[in-house]
């Protein structure tokens, strides 16, 4: 760099990367994960999911297609922070209507480029997701030493419940589909389900394929009792994503699922939703080494023998050799032979841990939401 650094990331263990700074001003301390998505930084930095992480951006070109309000995956960036190889560029997308630097600014979020984010990310997945700060200041003044302490002193996601932070404040009704050429978002005005969708911090798009695969949508905070849940006559309830140990939001969550259980609907899990329903029939999670991020990681289907390209956003995994018996895998990870799918050998109850609503990443999965609705018709024509 030929100018002063205006940005430190300063790892707990004393490493220290200067680069350019953008978007807001001040420090924000946090988990450091890598994503290998070549599109998408948008939705990535909007999904709930990364809550309490800074993430680290493997695909050099960042900002060169803006922000636009329709691809919000929530209504504010829930990263803490973002790293880049190149200062973000400017739009080139005829969608865009703001440059990413302020709107990462408004949103009090720090951003910075110009550092070797190879490296990075080879520190990352020799030695786990570390401890992290972000500084972000125009004059280029940092103490070094109280960014270090600030890292060191992070208590970490282990038996952290994030959940609350994101959900929603009160139950509401969705109803928007998927994005579609020409129109953009439509309305689904015939549902054929009634489906309650508990918000681990769930992203909108999993709750436009909801909508777009004939489902009416209640949305419901992750602190709902299965009384409230099931107050709503249900034809099927859905486990969103979310950030956070899952084990820490279990403690009210998984009680809940196991209400629901005992009703015989069918259930549906993406990812923390995934986890929290494997806690609820007998598993363990465990704390993974650097996680999985990205929208390339193949899974293979154990029933079928297919391979999925999938979106993948989790840091904490099923421990596959917990699952009790009834409990079949479904899919796992080709990187790394983790469990990514669940389901109950005798009832309509599954879970993935991918991401089948893609956005963003490839839409391999979609049929897992079919799947949602085909189990909801089937449970509705044996009751009547």
């Amino acid at each position: 760099m030929t100018q002063k650094p205006t940005a430190c990331l300063a790892l707990a263990d004393g490493t220290l990367f200067y680069g350019a700074g953008f978007g807001a001003t001040g420090e924000t301390v946090a988990e450091l994960c890598f994503n290998t998505a070549m599109t998408g930084y948008q939705e990535i930095m909007t999904d709930p999911s990364y809550a309490g992480q800074v993430v680290t951006f493997t695909f050099p070109h960042i900002g060169n297609t803006g922000v636009n309000p329709e691809d919000d995956e929530t209504a504010d960036p829930v990263a803490a922070g973002m790293i880049v190889k190149w200062d973000p560029t400017q739009s080139s997308s005829w969608r865009a209507t703001e440059e990413l630097a302020p709107w990462l600014a408004k949103r009090g979020r720090i951003g910075m480029g110009g550092i070797d984010t190879r490296r990075l990310t080879r520190a990352i997945r020799q030695q786990g997701a570390p401890h992290v700060a972000l500084a972000h200041d125009p004059d280029g003044n940092f103490d070094i030493a109280a960014l270090v302490q600030r890292a060191r002193a992070f208590p970490g996601l282990v038996g952290l419940d994030l959940a609350k932070n994101v959900t929603c404040a009160q139950s509401y009704h969705w109803d928007q589909m998927r994005w579609a050429w020409p129109e953009g978002y439509k309305t689904q005005d015939q549902p054929r389900r009634k489906v309650v969708a508990i918000d681990f911090g769930a992203k909108r798009n999993i709750l436009r394929c909801l909508a777009s695969a004939g489902c009416d949508v209640t949305v419901m905070p992750a602190t709902a009792t299965a009384a409230e849940v099931m107050a709503l006559d249900p034809d099927g309830v859905f486990l969103s994503n979310g950030p956070g140990d899952p084990a820490a939001t279990g403690t009210y969550a998984v009680p809940m699922i196991k209400n629901v259980l005992d009703h015989d609907l069918p259930v549906f899990g993406i990812c923390l939703g995934h986890q929290m329903l494997a806690l609820a029939l007998g598993a363990t999670t465990i704390k993974m080494n650097h996680g999985h991020h990205g929208a390339n990681h193949p899974v293979k289907d154990m029933e079928t023998g297919k391979v999925e390209i999938t979106s993948m956003n989790h840091g904490f995994t099923v421990d596959s050799q917990s699952l009790p018996a009834g409990v079949v895998e479904t899919h796992i990870s080709l990187f790394d032979g983790s469990n990514c799918g669940i389901r109950m050998a005798d009832r309509p109850v599954f879970s993935v841990q991918y991401h089948p609503e893609a956005s963003p990443g490839p839409q391999d999965s979609y049929y897992l939401f079919e799947r949602f609705v085909q189990a909801m018709d089937t449970r509705a024509a044996m009751v009547n």
